[in-house]
Protein backbone atom coordinates (compact mmCIF):
# COMPACT_ATOMS: atom_id res chain seq x y z
CA UNK A 1 0.00 0.00 0.00
CA UNK A 2 1.22 3.27 -0.96
CA UNK A 3 1.16 5.89 1.70
CA UNK A 4 1.10 9.50 0.90
CA UNK A 5 4.32 11.24 1.69
CA UNK A 6 4.73 14.67 2.89
CA UNK A 7 7.70 16.39 1.33
CA UNK A 8 9.05 19.64 2.84
CA UNK A 9 11.60 21.85 1.19
CA UNK A 10 12.86 24.90 3.09
CA UNK A 11 15.26 27.65 2.15
CA UNK A 12 16.88 29.52 4.95
CA UNK A 13 17.05 33.28 5.06
CA UNK A 14 20.39 34.95 4.44
CA UNK A 15 21.11 38.31 5.94
CA UNK A 16 23.80 40.66 4.70
CA UNK A 17 25.29 43.10 7.20
CA UNK A 18 26.99 46.32 6.17
CA UNK A 19 29.10 47.53 9.08
CA UNK A 20 30.60 50.99 9.03
CA UNK A 21 33.15 51.18 11.86
CA UNK A 22 32.95 54.15 14.25
CA UNK A 23 35.76 56.68 14.06
CA UNK A 24 37.09 58.32 17.20
CA UNK A 25 39.86 60.91 17.13
CA UNK A 26 41.29 62.34 20.35
CA UNK A 27 44.07 64.92 20.47
CA UNK A 28 45.45 66.41 23.64
CA UNK A 29 47.23 69.72 23.04
CA UNK A 30 50.03 70.36 25.48
CA UNK A 31 49.39 72.81 28.28
CA UNK A 32 50.72 76.35 27.91
CA UNK A 33 53.30 76.51 30.70
CA UNK A 34 53.88 79.87 32.33
CA UNK A 35 55.84 79.33 35.56
CA UNK A 36 57.90 81.89 37.42
CA UNK A 37 59.97 81.32 40.53
CA UNK A 38 60.98 84.58 42.24
CA UNK A 39 64.28 84.44 44.07
CA UNK A 40 64.16 83.94 47.82
CA UNK A 41 64.78 86.94 50.06
CA UNK A 42 68.07 86.21 51.78
CA UNK A 43 69.37 88.21 54.75
CA UNK A 44 72.80 87.48 56.18
CA UNK A 45 74.65 89.08 59.06
CA UNK A 46 77.96 88.04 60.55
CA UNK A 47 80.08 88.95 63.51
CA UNK A 48 83.78 88.55 62.96
CA UNK A 49 85.75 86.13 65.10
CA UNK A 50 88.31 87.71 67.39
CA UNK A 51 91.70 86.19 68.18
CA UNK A 52 93.90 87.85 70.78
CA UNK A 53 97.48 86.71 71.42
CA UNK A 54 99.35 88.42 74.28
CA UNK A 55 103.12 87.75 74.15
CA UNK A 56 104.13 90.38 76.68
CA UNK A 57 105.31 87.86 79.30
CA UNK A 58 107.01 85.63 76.73
CA UNK A 59 108.92 88.64 75.37
CA UNK A 60 109.89 89.61 78.92
CA UNK A 61 111.25 86.07 79.48
CA UNK A 62 113.42 86.59 76.39
CA UNK A 63 114.55 89.97 77.79
CA UNK A 64 112.69 91.87 75.05
CA UNK A 65 110.71 94.19 77.28
CA UNK A 66 109.20 97.52 76.38
CA UNK A 67 111.00 100.64 77.64
CA UNK A 68 108.24 101.36 80.16
CA UNK A 69 108.44 97.87 81.63
CA UNK A 70 112.26 97.88 81.58
CA UNK A 71 112.28 101.22 83.43
CA UNK A 72 109.73 99.96 85.99
CA UNK A 73 111.78 96.77 86.54
CA UNK A 74 115.05 98.69 86.99
CA UNK A 75 113.35 101.14 89.36
CA UNK A 76 111.90 98.27 91.42
CA UNK A 77 115.26 96.47 91.53
CA UNK A 78 117.07 99.67 92.48
CA UNK A 79 114.56 100.43 95.21
CA UNK A 80 114.98 96.90 96.61
CA UNK A 81 118.80 97.24 96.50
CA UNK A 82 118.56 100.63 98.22
CA UNK A 83 116.44 99.21 101.05
CA UNK A 84 118.76 96.21 101.39
CA UNK A 85 121.82 98.52 101.53
CA UNK A 86 120.19 100.73 104.15
CA UNK A 87 119.27 97.68 106.21
CA UNK A 88 122.80 96.23 105.89
CA UNK A 89 124.48 99.51 106.86
CA UNK A 90 122.09 100.02 109.76
CA UNK A 91 122.88 96.50 111.00
CA UNK A 92 126.63 97.11 110.64
CA UNK A 93 126.23 100.41 112.49
CA UNK A 94 124.44 98.67 115.32
CA UNK A 95 127.23 96.09 115.51
CA UNK A 96 129.86 98.84 115.61
CA UNK A 97 127.86 100.72 118.20
CA UNK A 98 128.08 97.71 120.53
CA UNK A 99 131.85 97.37 120.20
CA UNK A 100 132.20 98.14 123.87
CA UNK A 101 130.61 94.80 124.70
CA UNK A 102 133.83 93.09 123.75
CA UNK A 103 132.95 91.99 120.24
CA UNK A 104 135.04 92.70 117.20
CA UNK A 105 132.56 93.21 114.34
CA UNK A 106 135.02 94.61 111.75
CA UNK A 107 136.58 91.26 110.71
CA UNK A 108 133.10 89.70 110.51
CA UNK A 109 131.89 92.59 108.35
CA UNK A 110 134.92 92.29 106.06
CA UNK A 111 134.46 88.58 105.72
CA UNK A 112 130.78 88.99 104.85
CA UNK A 113 131.38 91.83 102.38
CA UNK A 114 134.26 90.11 100.63
CA UNK A 115 132.46 86.88 99.90
CA UNK A 116 130.90 86.54 96.44
CA UNK A 117 127.47 84.93 96.41
CA UNK A 118 127.24 81.63 94.61
CA UNK A 119 125.32 81.69 91.40
CA UNK A 120 122.98 78.82 90.80
CA UNK A 121 123.26 76.74 87.70
CA UNK A 122 120.01 75.46 86.34
CA UNK A 123 118.06 74.93 83.21
CA UNK A 124 115.56 77.60 82.45
CA UNK A 125 113.04 77.15 79.69
CA UNK A 126 112.47 80.33 77.75
CA UNK A 127 109.73 81.44 77.43
CA UNK A 128 108.12 79.99 80.51
CA UNK A 129 105.09 77.75 80.03
CA UNK A 130 101.81 79.67 79.97
CA UNK A 131 103.47 83.00 79.22
CA UNK A 132 101.63 83.38 75.92
CA UNK A 133 97.99 84.18 76.58
CA UNK A 134 95.54 83.32 73.82
CA UNK A 135 91.86 84.18 73.80
CA UNK A 136 89.42 83.46 71.00
CA UNK A 137 85.85 84.66 70.49
CA UNK A 138 84.17 82.70 67.68
CA UNK A 139 82.23 84.60 65.06
CA UNK A 140 78.58 84.08 64.29
CA UNK A 141 76.68 83.92 61.04
CA UNK A 142 72.93 84.57 60.98
CA UNK A 143 71.18 83.56 57.77
CA UNK A 144 67.48 84.13 57.21
CA UNK A 145 65.85 83.00 53.99
CA UNK A 146 62.25 83.72 53.02
CA UNK A 147 61.18 81.55 50.12
CA UNK A 148 58.83 83.07 47.55
CA UNK A 149 55.84 81.20 46.14
CA UNK A 150 55.84 79.97 42.59
CA UNK A 151 53.76 82.09 40.20
CA UNK A 152 51.85 79.55 38.12
CA UNK A 153 49.83 80.90 35.17
CA UNK A 154 49.70 77.59 33.34
CA UNK A 155 46.75 77.17 30.97
CA UNK A 156 45.33 73.71 30.50
CA UNK A 157 44.03 73.00 26.98
CA UNK A 158 40.97 70.80 26.62
CA UNK A 159 41.26 67.67 24.50
CA UNK A 160 40.00 67.78 20.91
CA UNK A 161 37.52 64.94 20.50
CA UNK A 162 35.91 64.00 17.17
CA UNK A 163 33.61 61.02 17.09
CA UNK A 164 31.75 59.60 14.10
CA UNK A 165 29.39 56.85 15.23
CA UNK A 166 29.35 53.60 13.28
CA UNK A 167 26.39 52.23 11.30
CA UNK A 168 25.10 48.78 10.71
CA UNK A 169 22.70 48.23 7.77
CA UNK A 170 21.04 44.92 7.01
CA UNK A 171 20.04 43.58 3.66
CA UNK A 172 18.05 40.45 3.03
CA UNK A 173 20.17 38.49 0.61
CA UNK A 174 17.82 35.53 0.49
CA UNK A 175 14.30 35.33 1.77
CA UNK A 176 13.21 32.22 3.57
CA UNK A 177 10.75 29.90 1.93
CA UNK A 178 8.99 26.68 2.76
CA UNK A 179 7.53 24.34 0.09
CA UNK A 180 5.21 21.58 1.17
CA UNK A 181 4.35 18.79 -1.31
CA UNK A 182 2.29 15.62 -1.09
CA UNK A 183 3.27 12.61 -2.97
CA UNK A 184 0.91 9.87 -3.32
Amino acid sequence: MDMPKLQLESIQAKLGLNIQQPVQEIQQPQADLDLEQPAAILEMSTTKPELSIDTTEARADLDLMSSIRRTAEVASYSHGQLLEGISRRAGEGDDLMRIENGSNPIPAHAKQSGRQPYSSLGIKFVPSPGSVKISFQPGKANIEAQPQKVINNTKINKPIHNYTPGKVTMDMLQYPSLKIDWQV
